[in-house]
């Protein structure tokens, strides 16, 4: 994990304009690594909402293989680590 000392390090205010939180900052990293930039903010919205090591996790899963598709093996990783809870087991659960 990378400190927020290294981060500010890295952080030029006249290129990364745009960028004001470190959420932000690992969102663009983890669309960078898997290549996937049309996504970029399902990633920003990740960094923001999910825990860090099970993010660390599903990337260095990804990092290992070698798809073809790393955008799409991340978030089949993080379903079946549980992160994203299903429809159907709700409403199972409701009625």
């Amino acid at each position: 994990m990378k400190s927020l000392k290294s981060i500010l390090k890295k952080f030029d205010p006249t290129k990364n304009k745009y960028i004001s939180r470190e959420f932000q900052s690992y969102g663009i990293y983890l669309a960078e690594t898997l290549g996937d930039w049309k996504r970029k903010s399902l990633y920003i919205k990740l960094a923001k909402t999910l825990p860090r090591s099970v993010l660390e996790k599903a990337l260095s899963f990804v990092k290992d293989a070698n798809a073809h598709n790393k955008g799409a093996l991340f978030m089949w990783k993080l379903k079946q680590m549980g992160v994203f809870k299903s429809e159907n087991n709700n409403k199972d659960k409701t009625t």
